[in-house]
């Protein structure tokens, strides 16, 4: 069916196709030609069938990527990850061989970007969203000379005898190097190995000893690599980054003017970041490190399907300047605009009042939240720390948590603060500590904390189970002598880091590790206080601040919570007496809300507060009240339609019910697009006359032929 192609006058004279299966690719599809493409049109909901499926093509197996630039509104272009060149060390260009090479060498020719030149766009159109037009620019996976470039048909891949070689794609690969990485025993990781070469090759004993081979000579290789390249840690990091230019957004070397700033992002965080953080929130998880590391760490996050924190991008440096901050910002967003040029965040999350705000508006022009996971997390840890008595503890964590919600009330903060400091005179190790070390700079997060939105429960509890994934990585016993080399930390995220999320990820999206998808669901407390049962806590009439939780292994044993219905609450586990947010509380807060003592969370008071302040601040009959109810106005919509798709089967359920609008003719200067509920209002006049400014696009004008 795949081979027969009719010549097509019209796009809107298509049948829709809707193979059976779980997958399909091309050959089950029957194409038409439409002036020097194929096209087809099946179900936008069965777009990653097809996609999947042309990657399980036994004769080219591969993965497809969206192309640099290769995204609008209106198409995404994918591209075999074969093609297009061959990128060397040092980004040099190496074209596809037309010759066969006489070496015995296996690995003369790298494993991907071979020049193969298989593209498709998926379109979809205005008028019918429910619908995908496949237009396949070139089916087959050649090269520019037309010879077959990859797969088990090429037989100048990998030098003689390539076609009796296993397929080892990106993926396989990185399964068994993040197998390794985590300790897993060899005989497992085989097994795994082999069951994916199988995916693409078939069962063959030859492949299975090959495999063998392999799977031992790469666990030798990653035993034996380490992190100095150079006993000079600056020269072993400039080794790093010229090899591995690909990882690398931004590298500022030391100077007498220019402080020190290596910025990290691999391929696959470079995904991820696309994939989760366009029209979502990125966070910040700021200084790591500072009084171990040579470099403290700053880590750009998303939130995955699940809201769990993923790591997407690292920066190691001391500087906090705004002016090295709007350096890297704007490169990371410069790199991400060249895989996707309509790509933007909804919201940034910072976590240190101290970090520079104008440089995270001027680059990504968004709305910026705070979050107090840090200051919970550091008093939490202090209380425990230095006093020994439980009761005096929660008093204390509670008292303060009264100093936060003053901060919202007409009471002036620094009254309720002073009258911890008179109730808990005797207890002088932590006032000492509280006094010299928040005391100066309270002023600065109050204001913060009054300035900016407050980020939920949920999103610290995300962060919170980074930092101490993060924690136990950096801080490994064995490596304690290591801590103040930068390559040393380059090697330990880009390597045990980075696989950990790898192979998370792979797992809870394949389901094809069961234990580590379970582990990684259960990583942080929230997910963890969400699989307690609602008939396991238990409140007490008599003290309405204090419940129990009885513990999921053994109903006997329960669990104490004070002060509950707040975010400053301790729990009598082992989890929370270690300084942590633990998932008793969490539950215990989740029951709250519907009882009539219940105070809200700081972040809806934030929230409120804001909107107050929005209603009370614009004058009658003046300019500012027109831009706040335009705001309000925004802001209805924008919850109304995420609402709307929350509780509906589909985007395309929502999608339909948008007005349509005329789309673009040959001729006009500018296209139609569609009014989009998440679109933030222009900043300045400037931006206004950017928006307006018409831009000229010579690249793909057969796309736009397409009506839908």
């Amino acid at each position: 069916m795949g081979d027969e192609t009719e010549v097509l006058q019209s796009v809107s004279d298509l049948p829709v196709q809707d193979p059976p299966g779980e997958e399909f690719s091309a050959a089950d599809l029957r194409w038409a030609k439409h002036h020097c493409d194929d096209v087809a049109l099946i179900p936008y909901d069965r777009m990653e069938a097809f996609i999947s499926g042309e990657c399980h093509n036994p004769e080219h197996p591969t993965r497809f990527h969206i192309e640099r630039g290769g995204k609008s509104e209106n198409y995404i272009m994918y591209w075999c990850s074969f093609g297009p060149e061959n990128y060397g060390e040092g980004w040099e260009i190496l074209p596809s061989r037309k010759f066969r090479l006489n070496s015995r060498n296996r690995a003369a020719r790298p494993q991907s970007m071979r020049g193969c030149t298989c593209h498709f766009t998926i379109k979809r159109s205005h008028a019918r969203p429910s619908m995908a037009l496949i237009i396949y620019h070139e089916r087959r996976h050649i090269n520019k000379s037309g010879f077959v470039c990859h797969g088990p048909l090429d037989r100048d891949a990998i030098g003689p005898g390539a076609s009796k070689v296993p397929y080892v794609g990106s993926e396989i690969r990185q399964q068994t190097m993040s197998l390794i990485y985590l300790g897993v025993p060899e005989e497992y990781i085989l097994q795994t190995h082999i069951e994916g070469i199988r995916r693409y090759s078939g069962s063959d004993t030859k492949a299975s000893s090959l495999a063998s081979q392999y799977v031992h000579k790469l666990g030798m290789i990653i035993k034996r690599s380490t992190h100095e390249l150079d006993l000079d840690d600056q020269a072993s990091v400039r080794m790093w980054a010229d090899r591995n230019k690909k990882s690398v957004f931004f590298h500022q070397e030391a100077t007498e003017t220019d402080t020190f700033v290596l910025g990290i992002q691999t391929e696959w965080q470079l995904q991820q970041m696309i994939r989760f953080g366009h029209r979502s929130i990125l966070a910040s998880h700021s200084s790591f490190g500072v009084s171990k590391l040579k470099y403290p760490l700053h880590t750009v996050l998303v939130f995955d399907s699940r809201q769990q924190a993923l790591p997407v991008a690292w920066l190691i440096t001391r500087s906090v300047t705004e002016q090295d901050t709007l350096r890297w910002m704007k490169a990371l967003t410069s790199r991400i605009h060249s895989v996707d040029s309509t790509w933007r965040i909804g919201g940034f999350m910072v976590d240190d009042p101290t970090s520079q705000l104008e440089p995270i508006r001027d680059v990504f022009s968004c709305p910026i939240l705070f979050s107090l996971w840090h200051i919970r997390r550091t008093w939490h840890k202090n209380i425990i720390k230095k006093c020994s008595n439980i009761e005096v503890q929660r008093e204390i964590f509670t008292q303060l948590g009264k100093f936060m919600q003053s901060i919202w009330s007409e009471k002036n903060p620094m009254d309720a603060l002073e009258q911890l400091f008179q109730d808990f005179v005797d207890q002088t190790t932590f006032i000492q500590y509280f006094k010299s070390f928040w005391v100066p700079k309270l002023e600065m997060w109050i204001d913060t904390i009054r300035n900016l939105p407050l980020a939920c429960q949920e999103s610290c509890c995300a962060i919170e189970g980074y930092h101490l994934k993060l924690k136990l990585k950096a801080y490994d016993d064995s490596q304690l002598d290591a801590l103040q080399r930068v390559d040393w930390l380059v090697h330990k995220l880009t390597t045990e880091l980075h696989s950990g999320y790898w192979l998370n990820l792979y797992a809870d999206e394949s389901s094809s590790f069961p234990q580590v998808k379970a582990e990684y669901i259960a990583s942080t407390s929230w997910q963890r206080a969400m699989q307690i049962r609602d008939k396991d806590v238990f409140f007490d009439d008599k003290e309405s601040l204090s419940a129990k939780v009885a513990s999921q292994k053994d109903a006997s044993q329960k669990r104490t919570v004070w002060n509950s219905g707040s975010e400053f609450s301790l729990c009598s586990c082992s989890w929370s007496m270690q300084g942590n947010l633990c998932k008793h509380v969490i539950k215990i807060n989740m029951m709250y809300a519907p009882r009539k003592d219940f105070q809200p969370s700081l972040s809806f008071q934030s929230f409120q507060r804001i909107l107050l302040d929005l209603w009370q601040k614009p004058l009658d009959d003046s300019f500012s009240l027109d831009l706040s109810v335009a705001w309000v106005m925004q802001m209805q919509e924008r919850i109304q339609k995420l609402a709307e798709l929350a509780t509906s089967d589909g985007i395309a359920q929502v999608a339909g019910k948008l007005p349509i609008q005329w789309t673009n003719k040959r001729g006009r200067r500018t296209a139609a697009r569609r009014t989009s509920a998440i679109r933030v209002l222009p900043h300045s006049n400037g931006s206004i006359q950017r928006e307006l400014t018409p831009k000229k696009n010579k690249r793909r004008k057969r796309l736009s032929t397409f009506s839908g």
